[in-house]
């Protein structure tokens, strides 16, 4: 069976879901493993429990990509009888690693918050809770024609050129660079000891702070030249209507919360679902949280919505909700991410497909009504 490099399947899903959009709680990217080891299987799953651990050491998966991440909360022990030693230390015997997107996976220009509002139709989207996009740095460099396209791709995949919903951003000017290289250096192109002229391209694109390091160390890796020459610009924070938490948008046509509650439970193969408002409320504006996010009721309230969907709400929110008249429908925090971790799969077999991957069939959502 073919096979990829972990840290290759790591960079890919740090540029699929970039780690800088993850809440500041959050514990997200790879979080065990050796990045130079070989994966040939993959099985995503929501959370990592002790039965989804099972199948993958059963299964032979080399990465899980899980959710929910592990080791949420600081680590004092890490031993066969603590919660986290029980569950991780088979699965680092097997050499099985472990990745989480999280809220990253939750935030990003198609994460779970835009597949959830693609389910229902809605237009003109926005991030419901704003964030500022956070220091930044454009980075340049200049690469001669033949390892362009390599350099360009390595700072892609380590976080790079990203501009609000597009990836992959750059700009490129042809051009000629000079130097002259002593008879201590080791020149990939032309002679020591004199001045030479060669065609190179001038590459550019923007690097959040928190990737900067990662983006230089795969320019260098990826470059041909001994001693690259690049500069790192530094840039005035801005802020984007689409880079932020949660999402909201318009429906095509006005309905009912009740008629919405049915798509809802269509869209997420649901028979039931818990809601607050009457069922005749008209609505337009819908706001959407995936998971626990019952906190961002007061966004969805900021932003004129109808609706606020969510995995989770507590019974004090749900009053607050009552009082500002802004339905509130609750599919359940499983049913609001679990279709997203298995609609992964794809993702990650069209950029692998060498590789097996697939979800866990082990995992349920452990709410039970009766």
């Amino acid at each position: 069976m073919a096979a990829s490099k972990l840290i290759d399947v790591c960079e890919y899903l740090d540029r699929f879901a970039p780690l800088h959009l993850a809440a500041e709680w959050d514990n997200v990217g790879l979080l065990v493993g050796e990045t130079e080891s070989v994966v040939r299987r993959i099985m995503t799953c929501l959370t990592l429990t002790p039965p989804v651990a099972l199948e993958a050491i059963q299964r032979g998966v080399d990465l899980i990509v899980t959710h929910h991440p592990v080791m949420f909360r600081g680590i004092k022990k890490l031993t066969s009888t603590s919660p986290d030693g029980a569950l991780l230390l088979p699965l680092i015997r097997a050499q099985i690693a472990v990745y989480s997107p999280h809220t990253a996976f939750d935030n990003t220009v198609g994460g779970i918050n835009e597949r959830l509002a693609q389910k229902l139709g809605l237009k003109q989207l926005r991030a419901l809770r704003l964030q500022e996009t956070g220091k930044s740095f454009k980075v340049v460099v200049f690469v001669p024609d033949s390892h362009l396209a390599a350099v360009a791709d390595a700072m892609f995949a380590a976080g790079a050129g990203r501009i609000g919903e597009y990836r992959e951003c750059s700009f490129r000017l042809a051009g000629t660079g000079t130097f002259f290289s002593t008879e201590t250096t080791n020149p990939t192109l032309g002679q020591k000891g004199r001045r030479e002229e060669v065609s190179e391209w001038r590459l550019e694109m923007v690097c959040p702070a928190s990737a900067l390091e990662a983006v230089l160390s795969a320019m260098r890796r990826a470059h041909n030249y001994e001693e690259p020459a690049y500069d790192v610009y530094p840039l005035q924070p801005s802020a984007s209507a689409i880079v932020g938490q949660g999402r909201v948008g318009q429906l095509e046509a006005p309905t009912t919360l009740g008629e919405l509650a049915q798509r809802v439970k269509t869209a997420l193969h649901l028979s039931q679902i818990a809601a607050v408002g009457e069922p005749s409320k008209p609505v337009e504006r819908v706001a959407i949280a995936c998971g626990a996010a019952g906190e961002f009721l007061t966004d969805a309230i900021r932003a004129r919505a109808d609706v606020f969907l969510t995995g989770e709400l507590r019974f004090h929110d749900a009053l607050l909700a009552e009082a500002k008249d802004i339905g509130v429908l609750i599919p359940g925090h499983y049913a609001t991410e679990r279709f997203a971790v298995e609609a992964l799969v794809a993702v990650l077999t069209e950029k692998f497909p060498q590789l097996e991957i697939f979800t866990s069939q082990q995992e349920k959502d452990p709410m039970r009504y009766w």
